[in-house]
């Protein structure tokens, strides 16, 4: 039997075209996408399509739509055996990793993946992305099931955990990595599954969808001359409930007494503080360092080796389920939930 697709267009640069009059790119019929592909026809699979009206350029991505995404996804689940997601490059970290919380026990593939040149370009990187990202959410093991029951970014011959990504370049056709985890799939004249690195469900249980999402939570990064009065106003901010703290190397902060009183203050209050390193490589580690254990001491917790747009989503998604309970909020950060931190 056939595997059955759903191609979903959010927007994003794979499905642009480029205005002859002002030379800037805007979105064009999902039609076109597909005329530009005729290479969509010729596998078993079948693919079915569903358009976002209107297409939204990922930079206007916002947990409203990642709800609507979920929905999407959820309503239509039995009917389908995997998910390709067309999406903007900018954000698509942050929403893989949204959905990636969203779709508990996921058993299918949700696969996201993009461009950097338009699908209508000679030299575009679309094409080959589009049609790797179908063959894989349509694979299948020797037993029916899917060869990656997790949420994806497909990018430049690597399939990556999405909550582990990061875009690192807006130049290259290699955009996505995932510093703190290897690939799941390598894709070259063959492709190449790595089992024992894919998330295990439960596959006896159906999918667990959640929709709602809080976003009271702030980032912020730590820089040499940080002011205490702007550090003081984002602490007290009214309706804030977490904040991802992105400091030095492997969990460092200076020393100084109003950040640590500051942080304190923010904990006491109920605020949950997220500790995650600014290096795109590596674990925060507080028990390191006399100043990270300092941080420890003031109610801040590791991040460990959590990318920011797994954090902040993860923290949205929490807050949802557990609104009134920053501690559960704060002892499940600290958890592996979806694969997101070793």
């Amino acid at each position: 039997m056939n595997s059955k697709v759903l191609l979903i267009y959010t927007g994003g640069t794979i499905g642009m075209n480029r205005n002859p009059k002002t030379g800037a790119l805007e979105p064009f019929d999902f039609e076109h996408l597909l005329y530009n592909v005729p290479e969509l026809k010729q596998f078993d699979t079948l693919i079915d399509t569903h358009q976002f009206q209107p297409p939204i350029d990922s930079s206007d991505m916002t947990p409203a739509r990642w709800t609507d995404l979920g929905h999407c996804i959820a309503d239509r689940y039995a009917d389908y055996d995997g998910f390709v997601v067309l999406h903007g490059t900018d954000t698509m970290a942050y929403t893989a990793s949204a959905l990636s919380y969203m779709l508990e026990n996921l058993t299918k593939p949700v696969i996201f993946t993009g461009s950097q040149l338009p699908i209508g370009q000679l030299r575009t990187d679309g094409k080959e992305n589009l049609i790797t990202a179908v063959e894989i959410a349509a694979a299948k093991d020797e037993e029916g099931r899917a060869r990656v029951p997790e949420v994806g970014i497909y990018f430049g011959g690597h399939l990556l955990r999405g909550n582990r990504t990061t875009k690192q370049s807006a130049e290259e056709f290699n955009a996505f990595e995932s510093f703190n985890y290897p690939h799941l799939v390598d894709a070259g004249v063959n492709i190449t599954y790595h089992r024992d690195r894919m998330l295990q469900p439960d596959w006896q249980q159906p999918v667990k969808p959640h929709f709602q999402l809080d976003n009271n939570v702030i980032i912020f990064s730590l820089f040499p001359g940080i002011r205490e009065d702007l550090i003081r106003h984002i602490i007290h901010t009214p309706n804030l409930k977490a904040v991802v703290m992105r400091t030095y190397g492997s969990g460092n902060a200076p020393q100084s007494p109003w950040l640590l009183n500051a942080l304190r203050e923010g904990t006491r209050q109920g605020k949950v503080i997220v500790n995650i390193s600014q290096c795109l490589q590596g674990a925060v580690e507080m028990g390191r360092y006399d100043c990270g254990y300092h941080l420890q001491q003031a109610g801040v917790i590791s991040g460990r080796d959590a990318t920011v747009e797994s954090a902040v989503t993860k923290l949205m998604f929490l807050q949802a389920l557990y609104p009134d309970a920053p501690d559960m909020v704060r002892q499940l950060m600290q958890q592996s939930l979806r694969g997101e931190m070793s």
